[in-house]
């Protein structure tokens, strides 16, 4: 009968290597399975060879990996661990599918961090580019708890839903964007090659012009005879705004003010609202200790007015008081939200009211979206009109004059 060597992790976290006969490798694992322990290695020992060489794959560090495929990865990884495979085994089938030459790197360092005894969790924190500190205390806890493959499918699942929040917020944010810088190159074209041209006729008619015509006029020649001017001045203005973003003063600013737009702000607020209500709800769920899930709440916010509330959340809460607390005196979320998370704490179901929470908030950022793109259409075509419309009639005015004036 064939000799097998075994690492595992038992309930604790410890892990406990060793040695034993089997017929085959699925009755050793069914085996330790039964007594309660997450297998990391199975291995024959006659047989003894390395699963995983850095020769086999042709891997690269640094290139950039996807939401998505971080969700391919951690679903394939939750359904061979509930399986039964063996970790190291799991990550060697992984790095043989991914085709991203970067996650493929990354997956062959896990395997071999693993191999090696450490836990994934452990392996996992060296990565920090890719796998974030959610991501890791998740895995942690799920290792702790003898959960893995339960909170490898929350992660997917939360990886996922971020993402396509993050794509709603990108669409609805385009199209103004796009518009814009279209209206801006029409302008300055206008105004450095047509409105010369009209103006050359002007001059050559000898007829006085009215004064929209004058002032568009002399803001043309302003611009062409000290166009390196405007443009330095320009990017300079440009350049010191993006340094003072870069301040965390400049950073707070910028994230009040977007939470306080006219139009786009209740938009940044909700998409706020339900990132932190699921990412708390996941990590919650998951048995992060609820000062360790503020921290990374806070730290995933992208916000900092948001994350300085975390971190008052988190400071009320270790003198002892509640969540729903401190929201409430900061008056940023909305009374509804504070109050359900009231109830949830109350009732010692606070993950499944911050799941409804952010549920309920992503509907509602699917609601503003399309609102929010039916009434720009009309005003975007409303601001072309007027800037380009208005440069139009103030070029005709003087035909239109010259042409009564014949009559």
């Amino acid at each position: 009968m064939p000799e097998f060597e075994y690492l595992v992790k038992d309930k604790e976290g410890k892990n406990l290597s060793g040695k034993r006969e089997a017929g085959n490798v699925n009755d050793i694992v069914s085996a330790l399975r039964q007594q309660g322990y997450l297998i990391i290695r199975v291995t024959e020992v006659k047989a003894k060879m390395s699963l995983f060489s850095k020769n086999i794959f042709s891997t690269k560090r640094g290139g950039k990996i996807k939401a998505d495929e971080l969700v391919v990865f951690s679903r394939q990884l939750a359904t061979m661990v509930e399986a039964g495979v063996p970790l190291v085994q799991a990550l060697t089938i992984l790095a043989e599918q991914v085709e991203n030459s970067s996650l493929k790197y990354v997956t062959s360092s896990l395997h071999d961090d693993v191999e090696s005894g450490k836990s994934l969790s452990e392996a996992l924190e060296k990565h920090k580019k890719v796998f974030s500190n959610l991501f890791v205390s998740m895995v942690k806890a799920g290792e702790s708890s003898g959960s893995l493959q339960e909170i490898l499918d929350r992660l997917a699942s939360y990886i996922e839903k971020t993402n396509t929040l993050q794509k709603k917020i990108k669409s609805a944010l385009v199209y103004p964007m796009v518009v814009g810088i279209m209206a801006l190159v029409i302008t300055f074209a206008m105004m450095t090659w047509v409105i010369p041209q009209f103006a050359g006729i002007f001059k050559s008619l000898n007829a006085p012009l009215p004064v929209p015509t004058l002032l568009l006029i002399g803001a043309s020649d302003f611009l062409r005879n000290n166009l390196i001017l405007v443009l330095g001045a320009t990017a300079t203005f440009i350049f010191l705004i993006l340094r003072f973003i870069n301040t965390k003063q400049g950073r707070l600013w910028f994230d009040s003010l977007k939470l306080n737009l006219p139009v786009f702000g209740p938009l940044f607020m909700k998409v706020a609202v339900s990132k932190f209500s699921r990412t708390l709800s996941t990590l919650v769920k998951s048995g992060v200790p609820i000062l360790s899930a503020l921290e990374i709440v806070g730290k995933t916010a992208g916000n900092q007015v948001i994350e300085r509330m975390v971190a008052d959340v988190r400071n009320s809460i270790k003198e002892g008081e509640s969540i729903s607390a401190p929201l409430l005196k900061k008056k940023i979320f909305p009374p509804m939200v504070v109050r359900m998370i009231a109830v949830g704490e109350e009732t010692g179901e606070l993950d499944k009211m911050l799941s409804k929470i952010s549920d309920f908030y992503d509907v509602q950022v699917d609601t503003s979206v399309d609102g929010l793109t039916s009434m720009i259409e009309p005003l975007v075509i409303a601001f072309l009109g007027i800037v380009i419309g208005g440069i139009v009639v103030a070029m005709f005015l003087p035909i239109l004059t010259l042409t009564q004036a014949i009559k």
